[in-house]
């Protein structure tokens, strides 16, 4: 038996339904915060509640050596065919391979999501219809990431946090989030962020 969508959720899904489109037909929805901070456990969550959004994973965008160094390739891949009201094509990239090795469709879904460390950034801000924030503290969200990938992906942690940081000193996304999300045991919480704009 399915169990009965969060309200939260369902309440969300309802407002970001009624904003008005930003790239093209498109409203693009940003789910953006601290790696290890829950935003692909929630974008998931939130598909499901919009009846099956689709979701961009930035992972599937950056590379090892790329790590934050993914604008162009989402705004050349994604942002422009969906601003044209087409079916967008990115390529996935391969962690284990470091090669990109496989293409996903994206329809022009009124409501797409894109979810990852960065992607409140200031290229795809004036593309966005709300931006969404994961709110945990760095150290914690950092914390339940290596928990959750174990001792082998340890390197790339000690690579990844100074590049965060870096990232995040240069361009926050955080001051013009619209909503902050806040993750309990009990469910989610949606409250007004400081980028608001009534």
């Amino acid at each position: 038996m399915t169990p009965a969508p969060d309200p939260v959720l369902r309440a969300l899904a309802a407002r970001l339904g009624a904003l008005a489109p930003s790239c093209g037909p498109v409203r693009l929805v940003a789910v953006d915060g601290h790696a290890g901070s829950g935003k692909s456990t929630f974008a998931g969550r939130l598909a499901e509640a919009l009846g099956g959004a689709p979701v961009v994973h930035t992972d599937d965008l950056a590379t090892h050596e790329e790590l934050f160094g993914w604008s162009e390739r989402f705004r050349e891949q994604v942002l422009a065919p969906l601003s044209r009201g087409e079916t967008a094509r990115h390529g996935i990239y391969d962690w284990g391979r470091g090669a990109f090795t496989a293409e996903r469709e994206l329809a022009p879904a009124p409501v797409v999501l894109v979810e990852g460390v960065g992607t409140g950034r200031r290229a795809l801000r004036p593309a966005l219809a709300c931006l969404l924030w994961m709110e945990l503290a760095r150290e914690h969200s950092w914390e339940r990431g290596q928990l959750r990938d174990g001792p082998g992906l340890s390197a790339f942690w000690g690579g990844w946090i100074p590049a965060e940081r870096a990232h995040f000193a240069a361009d926050p996304s955080r001051p013009y989030a619209d909503l902050l999300v806040f993750q309990g045991q009990m469910g989610y919480e949606v409250r007004e962020g400081p980028g608001h704009t009534a």
